[in-house]
């Protein structure tokens, strides 16, 4: 039986998203996702390559760098634009589309993870319309959720 996300319905064409239960508790969850250095790790879209600059782990404001790659390298500063310890994290970008993280806790070893990408806020809707973001960004999201599922349940 294979791993997989559940995408969501969120009712706004501009907000995607999925979620999944990961058997870890959400102190565990929340550090893979605060640590910049991390993020290849569990992202589904491949376009992650490595951490660029900023602080070893993410806080309200905290600015750091990704090296990216879509069919060429490019270098991306994010911005933490919403930060509570083991609860919630999300950043976004210049083109301001929001990648968000929302973690509740089960029980002390079970949590429910819900990731969003929101171009409510984008200063381009019409290149989420261009490049299809929207249109592949769920089945991407679900796969970044399976990825940070397996990582956080290791030992």
């Amino acid at each position: 039986m294979s791993v997989r996300a559940t995408i969501l319905e969120t009712g706004d064409p501009l907000l995607v998203g999925a979620e999944i239960t990961i058997n870890a508790p959400a102190r565990k969850i929340f550090e893979i996702l605060a640590t910049p250095e991390r993020h290849p790790d569990f992202d589904g879209s491949g376009s992650v390559q490595r951490s660029l600059r900023g602080p070893k782990r993410l806080y309200l404001g905290a600015k750091f760098g990704m090296v990216m790659r879509i069919k060429l390298p490019y270098r991306i500063t994010n911005e933490v634009v919403a930060f509570e310890e083991d609860r919630l994290i999300a950043w976004r970008h210049l083109m301001h589309w929001v990648w968000r993280y929302e973690l509740t806790s089960i029980d002390g070893q079970s949590t429910l993870v819900r990731e969003y990408f929101d171009g409510n806020p984008s200063r381009s809707k019409k290149w989420l319309e261009v490049t299809g973001a929207l249109a592949v960004n769920p089945k991407i999201i679900a796969k970044s959720l399976v990825r940070l599922k397996e990582l956080s349940e290791r030992a």
